[in-house]
């Protein structure tokens, strides 16, 4: 018997159904038998066609396992390689001038025209401190003023007089000494007495002293004129000092006025009222110049390599993050904020660990809208655009660093 027959003989049949009851019956396209030529032929015999198509997953799966990590890798290196350019940090505030307010001369408060948070411009009258004490002080200084060049005119007057004196003793002089002469020639022919010789010489020593005391009065006249008899008033020494006294007076009567000294917001000065005593130089309140303001950005010193003065910036405010600014490097800090702090750190110690240092960078904003609320300390965002990525040569040396 063939292998084709005992095939054959061994098709299932129809099950029989026993006591009535018929079982389920057996779907014949489930176990249906091969063809019988691939039964009966080896495998090697097969054709490709009828032969089951052996699944080939291994090296798909190896392809596909490889190519996610060599796309992160370039893609990471594509990255980090022109990255660099745009230096950016968060620690960064807009700043602007906080001016403190003070009274230059003491006194009590008579006007205030100040509140918290109000608008002033320049020149607007802040407050006025009590002006009636310096208006006396100042009619005080008119009054000396007024007796030093009274003064002038009186020492003016005495040079005058010493030269007068001096021309009068000058005379006296030449007259007692023509006396002495004669009484001396009288005296050599013996008409004179030697009491009258002595007399006349007694005469002439008296008026040389009274010339010598009137040349030194001339001196001491020409002296209190400066030196120069011809000197204007208003040129004298003593005149020219209560002219000073008198502009010291009209200056702090002017001072009792105290003014804004530029456009701003007027801040902490919940107290300040009228009526209050103040002192020189007290701080009473705060003035924020709205009109000059710049940002304050703390970089790392790894991100100042290629960061120079001119360089655009962009900044984003935390308040208005869809509106970016436009800016520009200003300047660049002196040191770190750890060589500025009130107490420096101290490194020569034996446990000393390197930390990153942080340098402030002011940028001055190009444009921004007119509208645009900016407050002092407000937080930023700030980007510069440095111009020098990192370039695939340090990425080279970076990556061989790594490896050894």
């Amino acid at each position: 018997m063939s292998a084709v027959e005992n095939m054959d003989d061994k098709t299932p049949r129809e099950p029989q159904s026993r006591g009535g009851v018929t079982p389920f019956p057996v779907q014949a396209e489930d176990k249906a038998p091969p063809p019988a030529e691939v039964r009966a032929a080896p495998p090697e015999a097969v054709p490709p066609s009828v032969r089951p198509a052996r699944r080939r997953r291994g090296f798909g799966r190896f392809l596909l396992m490889a190519a996610v990590p060599l796309a992160l890798v370039v893609g990471g290196a594509y990255v980090w390689v022109t990255g660099g350019r745009v230096q950016e940090t968060e620690n960064a505030n807009l700043l602007q001038p906080r001016l403190s307010i003070a009274a230059q001369e003491a006194g009590r408060i008579v006007e205030s025209n100040v509140s918290e948070n109000m608008r002033v411009t320049a020149g607007d009258v802040l407050f006025v401190v009590d002006p009636e004490p310096y208006r006396i002080a100042l009619a005080q200084a008119d009054a000396a003023l007024a007796a030093a060049r009274l003064n002038v005119e009186q020492l003016r007057s005495a040079y005058s007089q010493a030269q007068s004196k001096e021309k009068v003793t000058a005379s006296d002089v030449a007259y007692y000494q023509s006396e002495l002469e004669r009484q001396q020639t009288l005296t050599q022919k013996g008409v004179g007495t030697q009491a009258a010789l002595d007399s006349a010489r007694r005469d002439l020593v008296n008026a040389e002293d009274e010339h010598a005391a009137a040349v030194q009065a001339v001196s001491g006249a020409l002296a209190a004129l400066g030196g120069d008899a011809g000197i204007r008033t208003d040129d004298h020494p003593l005149v020219l000092s209560a002219l000073a006294a008198r502009d010291q007076a009209a200056y702090s009567l002017g001072q009792t006025t105290v003014r804004a000294p530029a456009d701003g917001l007027i801040s902490q000065a919940q107290s300040f009222k009228t009526g209050q005593l103040v002192a020189v130089g007290t701080p009473l309140f705060s003035l924020v110049e709205t009109g000059d303001t710049w940002v304050e950005a703390n970089f790392k010193e790894t991100q100042l390599t290629h960061m120079k003065v001119g360089q655009k910036a962009e900044i984003t405010l935390d308040t208005f993050p869809d509106m970016p600014l436009e800016a520009t490097v200003q300047s660049i800090g002196a040191g770190t904020g750890a060589e500025f702090s009130l107490l420096p750190a101290q490194n020569a110690t034996g446990n000393w660990v390197k930390v990153t240092q942080r340098i402030p960078v002011r940028l001055k904003i190009d444009s921004r809208d007119a509208e645009l609320l900016l407050r002092t300390g407000m937080s930023a965002t700030v980007s510069v655009d440095t111009g020098k990525a990192r370039g695939w040569p340090k990425f080279v040396s970076s990556a061989l660093a790594a490896i050894r």
